[in-house]
């Protein structure tokens, strides 16, 4: 098995948030920022990768993606207030 990533993509400091899983971060976060898949982050112009964490195994990151989808809002921003307190992209940091 494989690793994979939760990662949280938004389009500006507390806007909007998608929540999302992928076994390949960078690709997956440049779909996003170039608009190439159709969606709801395509739609909102969510382009801004400001979470993502790192699971040995896929189906833990699925696990986790889907237990998160049902956490409130402000949990979801305490979370990344955590890791990236300034809201930076962090698509620049990936290798």
């Amino acid at each position: 098995m494989r690793g994979g990533w939760v990662y949280i993509m938004t389009n500006r400091r507390n806007g909007t948030l998608y929540l999302g899983v992928t076994a390949n971060i960078a690709r997956r976060a440049w779909e996003h920022r170039e608009g190439a898949a159709e969606g709801f982050t395509r739609r909102y112009g969510l382009k801004r990768l400001v979470y993502a964490e790192f699971h040995d195994d896929i189906a833990a990151a699925i696990q986790r993606e889907k237990t998160m989808k049902h956490w409130p809002r402000r949990w979801k921003i305490a979370l990344i207030q955590g890791m990236n307190p300034d809201w930076d992209d962090l698509y620049e940091t990936l290798a």
